[in-house]
């Protein structure tokens, strides 16, 4: 459910500590701070060092819906860097972010020039497609609690550290709905 990229991560902090990659600098976010904001440009790419965040889009209905959740070493802005398009999603702090931002010009110079950099760019892309592709479709043939309860075992401590709303909304449903599951599932368990 939450993200992560160790080897990604490891790399880049090494470049950074060993002062080969001057083009990474650190920033911090708040919880609730936007780090990016849908239809709106971007300019960097962004990986994260610590912390959590959420990445959503606003339906047509104007509720929510969580792409995914990022920790240490997941990187964002990158598409839409390389697409030359607006953002499309909110990437949001949950909890205090810190991030290595680079900015577009050093970020592809990067990797032009750092073969080991480029594949792991590269992994990284393959590793979000198929994490979405897989996570969509067993969204669409699982019911709610089927759902939660995979969420659950894949991160116990799930309730935590995401809010009830944020779990609502990366199943794509409405917090009554996830309470209503959550109250069954639990009159299941203590009948």
């Amino acid at each position: 459910m939450i993200r992560t990229n160790k080897e990604l991560f490891s790399y880049i902090t090494n470049l950074v500590l060993s002062g080969s990659a001057g083009s990474f600098s650190e920033h911090h976010y708040a919880p609730l701070q936007r780090i990016l904001v849908e239809g709106k440009n971007v300019f960097s790419v962004y990986i994260m060092k610590s912390g959590i965040v959420k990445c959503y889009l606003t339906t047509d209905t104007g509720s929510n819906f969580i792409q995914e959740f990022f920790g240490e070493g997941e990187l964002f802005g990158e598409i839409e860097l390389m697409d030359d398009s607006y953002s499309y999603c909110t990437i949001e702090a949950i909890d205090d972010v810190t991030v290595y931002k680079i900015q577009k010009s050093d970020f592809l110079r990067l990797l032009d020039h750092d073969k080991k950099f480029n594949r792991l760019f590269i992994e990284a892309l393959i590793s979000k497609l198929k994490y979405k592709a897989t996570r969509h479709s067993y969204n669409q043939s699982h019911i709610i609690e089927d759902k939660l309860r995979r969420l659950k075992m894949k991160f116990p401590e799930l309730e935590e550290v995401i809010s009830k709303q944020d779990i609502a909304d990366y199943l794509g449903i409405t917090l009554r709905a996830l309470n209503r599951t959550i109250k069954t599932m639990s009159q299941e368990i203590n009948p």
